[in-house]
């Protein structure tokens, strides 16, 4: 009978200790994943305040450049992708076609003296190219907070409650392009 009792206080202990510990690994992951969610907001916001400053900087172009339409359109067609994502992995990949668009257009600037030098054109320049910073920032910030749960889900012991807690791997990382490492040649 003392056996018994011992037998079942020691396996009352050890389940008070395993659910104590898939209880604390549960409350991490809420809360990294919540991170996840407000850290995803501000890339959220960035990119909508882009999305925002391209129909004027278009515009603006147009009237400068305007058999630029194709280049016109694509910036038109990038923008309005990245507005109709839904998901964060397909607002990445909006978000990609979209810096494209706006560095192929800002190439094509370039050939027109006149748009560079004209001053709504300069201060919608200014004002992207300080979201442009904004969205870097703030892509790095929500890679890290994705980084730091995908870590945690990793660990011991929360590697084993996670899967069975519903808590999944998050691989929406923002990417550099492929070929952005490769630096442009260099003519003479």
């Amino acid at each position: 009978m003392k056996t018994g009792l011992i037998i079942g206080g020691i396996i009352l202990v050890l389940v008070l200790i395993v659910g104590g510990k898939a209880a604390s690994a549960n409350n991490e992951l809420v809360v990294k994943q919540e991170a996840i969610r407000g850290s995803w907001s501000q890339v959220d916001v960035a990119l909508q305040r882009r999305a925002d400053l391209i129909p004027n900087l278009v515009e603006t172009v147009k009237g400068f450049a305007a058999q630029e339409k194709q280049i016109l359109e694509t910036v038109a067609n990038a923008r309005s992708a990245l507005l109709n994502a839904k998901s964060p992995a397909e607002k990445i990949q909006a978000n990609q076609g979209l810096d494209s668009a706006i560095g192929r257009l800002l190439v094509v600037v370039e050939n027109y003296p006149n748009l560079k030098s004209n001053e709504n054109f300069m201060r919608l320049q200014d004002e992207l190219a300080g979201t442009e910073n904004r969205i870097a920032v703030e892509r790095r910030k929500y890679n890290e907070t994705v980084q730091d749960y995908n870590t945690s889900i990793g660990l011991f012991p929360n590697n084993l409650f996670a899967n069975f807690l519903g808590f999944h791997r998050n691989d929406d990382y923002f990417k550099t392009e492929p070929g952005a490492r490769t630096a442009p040649a260099v003519k003479f």
